[in-house]
Order: C-alpha cells, then sequence, then structure tokens
C-alpha cells in the first residue's frame, strides 16, 4: 500500500512538472532585446507598421510579420522564459524611412522580409553584420546606391534583393565567407558591367538570378564551377559571346534562362550531362546553326523556348521518341524548314509555337493524336490543306488558342458543319486569302472570346449567329467582301454589353505576342485582356444603317466600319458607348449631322468621319479639341472649328465689314454707354444696401456676421 502511494505521489510531481513546463511555454515571451531592436526599427520609420502595438504591448511575437523560435527547454525553477524573434516577413507594406541603423539592432534575426514595400533610402550595408541572420528578404523596394555584396554573416543562406534600383557591378567576393549561401536574388536592378570572377567560392549556390539588369560581355569561366546550382536566370541582359562547353559542369540544372542577350553561334552539345534540366528558354538571342543533338534528344526537358533566332535545319531535331516529357515547344521566328508531321508523336505536347518559319507541306492527319494540346500556332509558314488541318485539330479537345495565319493561301473555308471547337477562346485565320463564306461551324465554339477572319476573301452575309457567343468580345471581319446589312442582332453581343464582362485571364502560356497590324496602329498582345473590346468590319461591301442599338455595346473600345457602304445618319445614341477610344466611320455613303451628343465621348482618341456626305457644323468640344482635320475632309458641307467656317459665320463677318464708317462709330459709342450705365446702377443698388437704407445692416457679433437674404438667413465667416 505504501508503494502505490508513492508511486502515485511521484506520478502527480510528473504531472505537475509538465503542467508548469507547458504552461511556461506558453507564456514565453519576446525577448527584451528582440522587443528594443523592433522598437528601434519601427521607430525610426516614417510609416506605422499597421498591426504592431510597439507602444504598449511586450509581446512582440504576437506582432504581424513577426515569428518567434520555441524557447530552449526551461527548468522549473526558471523565471525569465523568453522566446527569440526568427522571422520578420513585411511585404506589401508601404514602409517608408531609414531603416539603415535600426536593422543593425536585430541581432538576432534569422529571417527578414521586407518585400513589396517602399523604401527611398540607401541600402542598409550594415544589415550583413547581423550574426544570426539566415533569411534576408528585401526585394520590391526602392533602394537605391551600389549592390550591398559585402556580406559577412556567416549564417546566411538566402538573400533577396531583386526588383530595386540598386548599381554597380556583380562581384562574388561574398563567396568567401558565407559558404553556405544557397539562393541569391540579384534580378530587376540596375546593375552593370561584367560579372566578376569569384562564383566558383560558392560551392552550396543552388539559386542564382542576375535577370533584367544591364549586365555584358563574356561569362565568367567559374560560374560554371557551382556544382549544386539548380536555378540560373541570366535573361534580359546584355551577355555575349558564345557560350561555354563548360556549362555541362552544372550537372544539377533544373531551370536555365538566357533569353533576351546577345549571345551567338552554335548552341554547345553538352545537353546529354544535364540530366535534370526540366526548363531551358534561349530567346532572343543570336545562335545560328542547327540544334544539338543532345538537346532534341534530351529525357528531362519539359519546356524548350528557342524563339526569335536564326536556328535552322530540319524540324525533325526534336526526337519526340526521346524527349517524352516535353509539354511545351517555341520555336517560332527562326529558320527552320521541312514538315511538322514528327512533332505528333510527342503526345505531351501542350504548347506549340512553330510561327515564322518555313515550315511547308500537308497538315499532317497525325496531328489528331496531341490530346493534350492547347495552345498552337503555324503562323507565317507554307503549311496547306486547311481542312485536314481543321479536321486533326478538331480532335484536340484541350485546345484554347489556335493562331494559323498565313497559310493555306488562297484555299476554300471549309463549311463542314461536323466540325467542333468548343473549348477554343482564341481563333485567328488571317492573311490567307481564303475564299468562301463565313464558316456556320463556329456558331457551335461556344466559348470563344477573339475571331479573326481579316485579310481573306471572304463574301456572302456576314450570319447574325455569330451573335449568340456569349463570350465573344473582340471580332474583325475587316479586309474580306462581306455585303449585305450589319446583322442587327450585332448590336446585342453579351460580352460588350454586360458591365460585368467575361473577359478571362492570360492564354498565351508561352507564347510571344500576338500581333495585329492596323492602319494607324500595330498593337501586340500578351493575354486576352490585354486585347480591346473591338468590333472592326471594315473594308468590306456592307450597306444599309449604323443600327441606333450599337449604343447598347457599353464595353466597345473599338469600332472601325469604315470603307463600306453604309448609308443613313451616325445614330446620336453611339454617345453612350463611354470606353470608346476609337471611331472610324469614314468612306461610306453617311448623311446628315455629326451628332453633338459625341463631344462627352471623353476617351476617344481617334475620330474618322472623312469621305461621307455629311453636313452642318463640326463639334468643339470636348475631344473634338484635339482631333485632326484629317478626319473631316471630304464632306463639302461640314464646317466648324476643325474645318472651314460656316456660311452664317462668314455672312456675319461680311455684313460688319461692310457697314458705313457712321454705323460702325454709333455701335463704338453706344456699347460702352450701355455698359456704363448698367455698372452705374448696380453700383448705387449696392451702395444703398450696405448703408441699410433698403434693409437694416446686421450688427456684428465678435467674429460672426448674420446677413438677411431675403427670408433667409445664412452664416458666413469672416
Amino acid at each position: 500500500m505504501g508503494i502505490a502511494i508513492l508511486f502515485f505521489f511521484r506520478f502527480l510531481c510528473c504531472c505537475f512538472f509538465f503542467y508548469a513546463q507547458v504552461f511556461i511555454s506558453i507564456d514565453a515571451k519576446c525577448h527584451p532585446d528582440d522587443l528594443k531592436a523592433l522598437k528601434s526599427f519601427v521607430n525610426r520609420l516614417h510609416t506605422p507598421v499597421q498591426g504592431w502595438d510597439y507602444g504598449s504591448s511586450s509581446d512582440c511575437c504576437s506582432w504581424k510579420g513577426v515569428t518567434c523560435s520555441n524557447p530552449p527547454a526551461l527548468k522549473f525553477n526558471d523565471s525569465n522564459v523568453f522566446s527569440r524573434v526568427v522571422g520578420l516577413e513585411l511585404p506589401g507594406e508601404r514602409l517608408r524611412g531609414n531603416v539603415s541603423e535600426s536593422l543593425g539592432d536585430l541581432v538576432q534575426l534569422k529571417t527578414l522580409n521586407l518585400s513589396d514595400n517602399f523604401f527611398t533610402n540607401s541600402f542598409p550595408s550594415n544589415l550583413f553584420s547581423l550574426q544570426n541572420l539566415e533569411v534576408v528578404d528585401l526585394s520590391s523596394n526602392n533602394f537605391y546606391g551600389y549592390a550591398p555584396l559585402n556580406i559577412t554573416s556567416p549564417s546566411i543562406t538566402f538573400l533577396d534583393i531583386s526588383k530595386n534600383k540598386l548599381i554597380g557591378e556583380v562581384d562574388p567576393g561574398f563567396c568567401h565567407i558565407p559558404k553556405q549561401i544557397q539562393t541569391l536574388q540579384l534580378s530587376s536592378n540596375r546593375l552593370h558591367g561584367k560579372v566578376l570572377p569569384g562564383f566558383g567560392n560558392c560551392s552550396f549556390l543552388e539559386e542564382l538570378s542576375l535577370a533584367s539588369n544591364f549586365l555584358s560581355g563574356d561569362l565568367p569561366q567559374d560560374l560554371f564551377a557551382m556544382s549544386k546550382l539548380k536555378v540560373l536566370d541570366l535573361s534580359d541582359n546584355a551577355f555575349s559571346g558564345e557560350l561555354s562547353f563548360q556549362l555541362g559542369n552544372l550537372s544539377n540544372l533544373l531551370y536555365l534562362d538566357i533569353s533576351f542577350n546577345q549571345f551567338s553561334r552554335l548552341l554547345p552539345d553538352v545537353f546529354f550531362n544535364l540530366r535534370t534540366l526540366e526548363q531551358f528558354a534561349a530567346s532572343s538571342n543570336n545562335f545560328t546553326g542547327v540544334l544539338p543533338v543532345s538537346l532534341g534528344n534530351s529525357p528531362s526537358i519539359t519546356t524548350l523556348s528557342l524563339d526569335n533566332n536564326s536556328f535552322s535545319g530540319s524540324i525533325d531535331v526534336i526526337n519526340c521518341s526521346a524527349m517524352a516529357r516535353l509539354a511545351s515547344l517555341n520555336l517560332g521566328s527562326n529558320h527552320f524548314i521541312g514538315q511538322i508531321g514528327s512533332l505528333s508523336s510527342c503526345s505531351q505536347l501542350r504548347v506549340v509555337n512553330l510561327g515564322k518559319n518555313r515550315l511547308d507541306g500537308d497538315f499532317p492527319e497525325s496531328f489528331k493524336n496531341l490530346r493534350s494540346l492547347s495552345h498552337f500556332s503555324i503562323s507565317g509558314n507554307g503549311i496547306c490543306n486547311l481542312s485536314a488541318a481543321l479536321t486533326a485539330l478538331q480532335h484536340c479537345k484541350n485546345l484554347t488558342v489556335l493562331i494559323l495565319t498565313f497559310n493555306f493561301h488562297g484555299e476554300i473555308m471549309p463549311t463542314n458543319l461536323n466540325l467542333r471547337f468548343e473549348n477554343t477562346r482564341l481563333f485567328v485565320l488571317a492573311n490567307c486569302r481564303l475564299t468562301g463564306s463565313m464558316p456556320p461551324w463556329l456558331s457551335s465554339s461556344t466559348k470563344l472570346q477573339i475571331l479573326d477572319l481579316s485579310w481573306n476573301s471572304l463574301s456572302g452575309e456576314i450570319p447574325s449567329s455569330i451573335a449568340d457567343l456569349q463570350y465573344l468580345f473582340y471580332l474583325d471581319l475587316s479586309n474580306n467582301s462581306f455585303s449585305g446589312s450589319i446583322p442587327r442582332r450585332f448590336t446585342q453581343f453579351h460580352s460588350l454589353v454586360n458591365l460585368k464582362n467575361t473577359f478571362k485571364g492570360e492564354i498565351f502560356e508561352g507564347f510571344p505576342c500576338y500581333s495585329r497590324k492596323h492602319r494607324f496602329t500595330v498593337r501586340q498582345y500578351k493575354q486576352v485582356l490585354g486585347f480591346p473590346p473591338l468590333v472592326d468590319l471594315s473594308y468590306n461591301e456592307l450597306s444599309g444603317m449604323i443600327w441606333p442599338e450599337f449604343g447598347n455595346l457599353k464595353i466597345l473600345h473599338v469600332l472601325d466600319l469604315s470603307n463600306n457602304k453604309l448609308r443613313g445618319e451616325i445614330p446620336s445614341s453611339l454617345s453612350k458607348l463611354t470606353n470608346l477610344e476609337f471611331l472610324d466611320l469614314s468612306s461610306n455613303n453617311l448623311t446628315g449631322t455629326i451628332p453633338p451628343s459625341l463631344e462627352n465621348l471623353s476617351f476617344l482618341s481617334m475620330f474618322n468621319v472623312s469621305d461621307n456626305h455629311l453636313r452642318g457644323r463640326i463639334p468643339c468640344e470636348g475631344q473634338f479639341e484635339t482631333f485632326l482635320n484629317s478626319g473631316f475632309v471630304g464632306n463639302d458641307e461640314l464646317c466648324g472649328c476643325q474645318s472651314v467656317r460656316c456660311k452664317e459665320e462668314s455672312r456675319g463677318e461680311e455684313n460688319w465689314i461692310g457697314e458705313d464708317e457712321e454705323e460702325r462709330w454709333k455701335c463704338v459709342i453706344r456699347v460702352p454707354m450701355y455698359v456704363g450705365g448698367a455698372v452705374g446702377f448696380v453700383s448705387t443698388v449696392g451702395v444703398c444696401f450696405w448703408c441699410g437704407m433698403v434693409f437694416p445692416r446686421e450688427r456684428k457679433w465678435g467674429h460672426k456676421k448674420y446677413v438677411h437674404v431675403y427670408r433667409y438667413k445664412i452664416f458666413v465667416d469672416f
């Protein structure tokens, strides 16, 4: 019995000690030194940190963005229990102030993240004297001055000072001290000059980004000695020369981007050594020659972007049997030749851009096997057989972007009602000189948002069923031979009427921008949100009138109906198009006047009604003050501020000049006399009011005054 009581007592003691340990751990607060350092930090800022109660609270671990470590193991008789601050993350807080000295107080911090703020001071160079800092993230600020690469802290593993305004050369001398640094982000600054040697000493570096700077010259050879490097981003600089064969030493690379530089000559045939490389981008350089065999047979690459170079040779160098993981292929704007049938065995392909090459031959039926294909462009080649192309591609049920421009020259537009592109959101089949009529199968493309069939020779009437595409907000049928009237249902496009438009997000994944040439501008778009809501029916043979209901398309930015045979008047309801920026009604048979209500279109930057039969006065207010006379020429009876004087104005001026001298002097004398009499009468009445001769004058009280105006009293401050 006594033994049982003894064991029970020991059990209670253990429970008590455990409870005390847990209770103390829960109540542990940040160390006084850390609290003092954080207060010093925030007191030097010009703006407060939202969520920091640093005026009264002593528990900085509860502040927004502050992370504390767990306290060390405690004994029962410990009375001082504190946690240490290991993280400071304040992205997007718009902080301003001098943080140079205050950051030096945070000697115990292990994580520092002040990204997306708006510091306006020079970079805190003494930051790196903090011996316990592990992670530093000061990205997306407005730091300026020389890049602080004199790092002395031996604990830093992560340094991100990208998206600032730092200058200077990239001197990796810091690699001699923090041997364990793993991530270095210096992108989107103003660094210039050459990259100096020394990266070979950063033996632990896994991620290096120098993108979007002004760096130039050859790459240092020891840059390729970092065997643990997984991510290397050198894009958007001015590096030049030939890419070194030592690139093959980076055997652990997962991501390599050298796009938008001036590298030249051949790509080194070293990709057999890069067995883990998944993404390789070398777009917009000066590379020439054929693709390396090792690159065309890489089993690990999933994304390959080599557009806008001078590569040549057959496209068959891409061996789909070996590149089983290839999902995105961008070979646009090069000099590749041959046919494209070999790519149909790359079953994982999702994005394919072969635009602006020298490819030819019939479109292969085997492309129907690319069931994952979502983005496809072969614009600017010499591909034939449009019917075969559409028949094959309709089997790619995930296809959302289809660009076939500058191919199939002179062929007939297929009218097969069985064609289905139910998930396609962008369809471009322009500049092909296709004949025939508007394809009826487009009405089944219920998710279509952008349709461009411009610069063909399509004829017949435009089917009103196009207006049933509820997501369509960009329609370009210009430079064809369509006839008949504009379908009245075109005034009911759902995405152009509804203020809550249904535009989707980015769709040009892995694509260069889609360019649309206009006789006034060259528009380039990378995503759906970049396309202006547009209806372009110009350069056709359309007749009839401009429907007043066009004023319902409140989302519309561009309306081009020029160079047709439209008649009737310009509807005043167009003034409801409050987002309109471009309105071209030139070269038609329009009559009547220019509605004065169009002056209310405050965003209108281009207006052209030239070469019609309009008459009357040109509006002179609002944006009309900025329009050129060329937008009104060819209308003999138009007059006003942008053209010749109206007849009634000229007649009035002639009558004034033709009066005899006596009548003119009478007018000169009478006008001042009448004005003087009126001024004298008003002055006399005003003096009477002031002296109280009409209404009693109120008495001043202090600095206020009460004034009676008829039966109302108003309060006037002096």
